[in-house]
């Protein structure tokens, strides 16, 4: 009998963890709360409120007029040449869209993540075509999108990822997205 309330109390304690780590679900399907503004660039995944992360596939507008959205992540094996080595990579498409009335310099897209808490980097395993932001000096024109694939390393079971987009370095405005991967 005890063994059996102690299973209840931990799968419990699992599903908190889970919902803790990614947040619950916002009010708002597609919207997040926005970092304080004036937060450092740096200030990692705490920048924005957790309650508010949305799940990969939504999209994000930004006041500027730039929306803002991330596929889920597609686990891939990095090649031997791959930087940094992992034993696992997360693929993300994110698709860019300005409707703006302003010019958007891709060269200002900052993005993190962390896998289980911890900061991870970004995979560059140009034999897989994962080569980060290439077009960094592109310009993208009112009306106009851009697509970019970003690969992290993460560890070899399966993660809660959270991937932190912030349209410039200088920007106090970021959003989160938390996930599986």
């Amino acid at each position: 009998m005890a063994l059996a309330r102690t299973r209840k109390i931990m799968f419990a304690a699992g599903l908190l963890g889970l919902a803790v780590a990614c947040g619950a679900p916002s009010a708002h399907e597609g919207t997040a709360a926005l970092g304080a503004a004036g937060s450092p660039a740096g200030a990692g995944a705490s920048a924005s409120p957790v309650g508010n992360d949305l799940k990969f596939g939504a999209d994000h507008r930004f006041a500027s007029g730039l929306t803002i959205s991330v596929g889920s992540p597609q686990s891939f094996r990095p090649s031997p040449s791959a930087y940094p080595q992992s034993p696992r990579g997360a693929a993300f498409d994110v698709q860019l869209t300005n409707d703006g009335s302003t010019t958007y310099k891709l060269s200002g897209l900052n993005v993190t993540a962390t896998a289980g808490g911890t900061s991870v980097k970004q995979v560059v395993d140009t034999t897989q075509g994962f080569t980060g932001i290439t077009d960094a000096g592109k310009d993208v024109l009112p009306g106009r999108s851009v697509h970019i694939t970003l690969a992290f390393a993460v560890p070899r079971e399966q993660t809660q990822l959270r991937l932190q987009i912030r349209p410039s370095t200088t920007e106090g405005v970021a959003v989160t997205y938390c996930g599986p991967a």
